[in-house]
């Protein structure tokens, strides 16, 4: 009887170990697919408006490029949320856009880890990240401030730039930022 029972809970133990491990992994490749793809959108984001930001500053000036971001930026996230499925928006704690761009309650938190992170030295490459919220896949890539982002999110703004921002942002909060910072981050997310 004792060697049954013994054989019993070996069994036991042995099924317990086996039976989680493949659903982990089948999770964690499809979380790790799910991060791939939001990353991939990220970047097809930025690629499409980063040259747009830059055309325009070098052909008509930095208040030109605050005109391109208000119009072009929103239907270029709207035409991949369209195609691809996902939510995409831009978010930070000092929103520019008080419509679109202020930070949900976990976009607010990891934005915060985020800061943390980088006053710990953590490259910004490396601020991301990727969980599962309440049936959703949730994706927060960190945006870094660039030499770029200086013409119209950096201390000192030009009047023209002043200007456009009263014109286009009223409420604008998204200034006063140095190299290096993070002044938001891409947000995305899919329900599961």
């Amino acid at each position: 009887m004792k060697k049954g029972f013994i054989k019993y809970l070996a069994l036991l133990f042995a099924v317990g170990i086996s039976l989680p491990s493949p659903l982990i992994s089948e999770e964690s490749k499809d979380l790790t697919a799910l991060k791939e793809e939001a990353l991939s959108i990220v970047k097809r984001l930025g690629g499409t408006l980063k040259p747009k930001l830059i055309e325009a500053i070098q052909s008509e000036g930095p208040a030109r490029a605050i005109d391109i971001c208000s119009t072009q930026a929103p239907e270029i996230a709207k035409s991949l949320s369209l195609e691809t499925g996902w939510r995409i928006k831009r978010v930070s704690l000092k929103p520019r856009n008080s419509e679109s761009a202020v930070a949900d309650a976990w976009e607010t938190k990891t934005l915060r880890q985020f800061e943390e992170q980088l006053s710990n030295l953590t490259p910004p490459a490396n601020l991301i990240r990727a969980e599962v919220v309440d049936s959703q896949f949730r994706f927060l890539k960190a945006q870094p401030v660039e030499a770029l982002c200086l013409n119209c999110h950096g201390e000192t703004l030009s009047p023209d730039v002043r200007e456009a921002l009263e014109r286009h942002y009223p409420n604008d909060q998204a200034t006063g930022y140095s190299m290096g910072q993070i002044r938001g981050a891409f947000s995305l997310s899919k329900d599961l």
